[in-house]
């Protein structure tokens, strides 16, 4: 069965945590991404390193400990520490020299190169996720494709993404971008007196589940590379998911959509 049409196992495994408390906390926390970064992303890195573990159990039997994990993204390297307490050994990349460094974080396994050509060889990884970055880089579904070249035969892709016409899609612009993304951002400058952090047609992208989905059946069609092993709603409550299944619904319901694929073995 699709895992659009019922909770796959992958899945499965995450779904007991995400209940309507989790999602009232992280929802309380994103009010700090501007003012208190590393409340903000602290708080988002261990509920990803928790839904990575659980994804990667469900999907394969076993904990991160020992696997080489990949953050295409990872800017100042918030992550590192709850991979490190997973006894994953974690690796990031990211393009913006100034973003590695903004939070002072010491993290050695950091790469400087862009997600749409990763400076990774392919097969060497064993699991390649990339945070709320997609909706960030114009050409979403190459770095997708990258990822899925570094991952080994049998390893995990998991990507999650911010949707446009969610309620999030033009993040501290707040909901003027239903009106269109470059209106949100005349007026962020107008009341602030500065661009937002996330400028419109330049950081920031829209980007639908729709897309993710076609990308997704595309690459794990009979001839493709891997296999879509769970897609879910990543900060709704479980109860919630089967929004999924409706398409046009999903795209202002849900915030966020996390595909998961597990790369082909070679013939």
């Amino acid at each position: 069965m699709s895992p659009l049409l019922a909770p796959a196992p992958a899945s499965r495994a995450f779904a007991r945590h995400a209940s309507l408390r989790r999602s009232w906390s992280l929802l309380r926390s994103f009010r700090f991404e501007q003012s208190d970064p590393a409340r903000f992303y602290g708080a988002v890195a261990d509920d990803t390193a928790l839904m990575l573990a659980e994804v990667h159990a469900g999907a394969t039997g076993r904990g991160l400990a020992g696997d080489l994990v990949l953050d295409v993204g990872g800017g100042p390297g918030y992550f590192s520490d709850a991979f490190d307490e997973l006894g994953a050994r974690y690796v990031s990349v990211e393009p913006d020299a100034s973003e590695m460094h903004a939070a002072g974080i010491r993290h050695p396994g950091s790469v400087r190169g862009s997600g749409m050509a990763l400076p990774i060889r392919s097969d060497s990884v064993d699991v390649c996720f990339s945070s709320n970055v997609a909706e960030h880089v114009s050409a979403p579904w190459r770095m997708a494709d990258e990822m899925v070249r570094v991952v080994r035969p049998g390893g995990l892709v998991v990507l999650p993404y911010t949707l446009w016409w969610g309620p999030f899609g033009g993040h501290e612009t707040g909901q003027w971008h239903f009106l269109g993304g470059e209106l949100a951002a005349r007026r962020y400058r107008r009341l602030h007196g500065h661009e937002p952090k996330n400028r419109f047609g330049v950081s920031l992208f829209p980007i639908t589940a729709a897309a993710g989905l076609r990308w997704a059946r595309a690459t794990t069609g009979a001839e493709g590379p891997a296999e879509l092993v769970a897609a879910f709603p990543r900060y709704n409550p479980w109860w919630s998911w089967w929004v999924l299944r409706v398409p046009v619904l999903r795209e202002v319901i849900t915030s966020n959509l996390v595909l998961v694929l597990r790369k082909r073995e070679q013939a």
